[in-house]
């Protein structure tokens, strides 16, 4: 993952000199003005109205659209796919966005703010698991993009056991790849209740003339070399998926 630094050095560069001017006035207002508390402790955003780098957090896709990168200068890796989620992860991180914050805009937000909000999370400095429910909402949806922004490090992290493992299923069902998932071979690794579930689902595919996804025998192969280490361990579920896919 990269850091907030290496984030805008690779932003920049692929920003036109009205872009570039745009994101640094953006992000110097966020560190200046940072987070606005909620007012009489209620949930509504404050009755000032919002700070004007929400506001540009809003209208990021109107700024930074000319990414033109030199051949010379291979995109990282690690870079979100579309610029204003990359300039919105930096606003949140300038502006040491707080949890009620990360709430406010992920609740009034479009689907690409709220995808925004979500890449963020490993990036603020927040109690805990105290953004769980964002990834919750997220992974509720069929929103393929919010699904993927939703399983990664902050995820990894702070998801229980049982809700990682519905993250995986619906990673599986709605195609989003397990190279998404953040952390996924640390977290499967050993998991029998995940190779179970995982085996179940491959069942329902088959019996209903649907393909299994690949994805779905690594993650089982892992959890079912790995189960049989284990005391409390069986392997019956890649026994049983063997005779289901023959």
């Amino acid at each position: 993952m990269l850091t907030p630094t290496e984030l805008r050095a690779a932003v920049e560069r692929r920003l036109d000199e009205a872009g570039r001017a745009w994101l640094d006035r953006a992000l110097t207002e966020a560190a200046k003005t940072g987070p606005q508390a909620d007012d009489s402790g209620s949930d509504s955003a404050p009755v000032s109205g919002p700070a004007r780098w929400e506001l540009d957090f809003a209208s990021a896709g109107r700024h930074v659209r000319s990414a033109r990168p030199a051949p010379d200068d291979p995109i990282p890796q690690d870079l979100p796919h579309d610029l204003p989620d990359a300039a919105r992860i930096l606003l949140l991180h300038a502006a040491d966005a707080d949890a009620p914050t990360a709430a406010r805009l992920y609740a009034q937000g479009t689907g690409a703010e709220r995808r925004a909000v979500l890449l963020a999370l490993p990036h603020l400095r927040l109690d805990a698991s105290d953004a769980v429910p964002l990834v919750e909402d997220a992974l509720r949806t069929n929103d393929t993009r919010l699904v993927a922004a939703a399983v990664g490090p902050y995820a990894a992290r702070h998801l229980s056991p049982h809700s990682w493992r519905q993250a995986v299923l619906k990673c599986l069902f709605t195609g989003v790849p397990l190279t998404a998932v953040a952390a996924w071979e640390r977290r499967a690794r050993g998991d029998a209740e995940l190779a179970r579930m995982l085996t179940d689902y491959a069942r329902e595919r088959t019996a209903a003339g649907r393909p299994v996804p690949a994805d779905l025998d690594r993650v089982l192969a892992l959890t079912s070399r790995t189960a049989a280490t284990s005391p409390t361990a069986t392997t019956a579920p890649t026994r049983a998926l063997t005779r289901e896919e023959s």
